[in-house]
């Protein structure tokens, strides 16, 4: 993410409200994607979580916090840390930032790496560019499930850990 001024930022979030969201994630988008990580989930015995966040609050504007930080933030605040083999993964976006994160549990990180997560964000934001909103979230879990189902083969007895709802904030 390029630097921008943060006077401008903060009219970004100023503005940003979760009626955005819906115009770019309306509700048979989000069951899709609620579909996607069930399905990926079945394959693999690890964990994705997604949240979409509109705009940070002003508070957190000022405070200079930035969408990884808030990413790492909600990644404790949601248990995906707490995972029995540590392979939980938080897609995150932040749209009045334009920006896109991957926080993944050490158990999974270790295999991937940071230039691995990065990749993903990179093909998920460039699909966003174009508009492809619910295909790019659908690439990143896709992409993450692939990693899991690698190192984290799925076990006899499935279990769902974390929810599979999109939580939007």
């Amino acid at each position: 993410m390029k630097p921008i001024h943060p006077f401008k930022r903060w009219l970004r979030h100023a503005w940003s409200h979760p009626r955005h969201v819906a115009a770019l994630f309306p509700e048979k988008s989000l069951k899709h994607i609620e579909q996607v990580i069930a399905d990926s989930e079945h394959r693999h015995a690890g964990e994705i979580r997604v949240v979409i966040e509109s705009g940070l609050p002003s508070y957190a504007i000022l405070r200079g916090l930035t969408p990884r930080q808030r990413a790492i933030n909600l990644f404790g605040h949601l248990n995906i840390w707490d995972t029995e083999h540590n392979n939980g993964v938080l897609i995150y976006l932040l749209l009045a930032d334009h920006d896109v994160e991957v926080v993944a549990d050490r158990g999974i990180h270790r295999h991937v790496g940071e230039a691995g997560w990065q990749q993903i964000c990179q093909q998920m934001e460039g699909m966003f560019r174009s508009g492809q909103f619910e295909s790019g979230v659908v690439y990143g879990i896709q992409a993450i499930g692939e990693h899991l189902a690698k190192h984290f083969p799925p076990e006899s007895v499935p279990r769902n850990e974390l929810s599979n709802r999109v939580l939007v904030l």
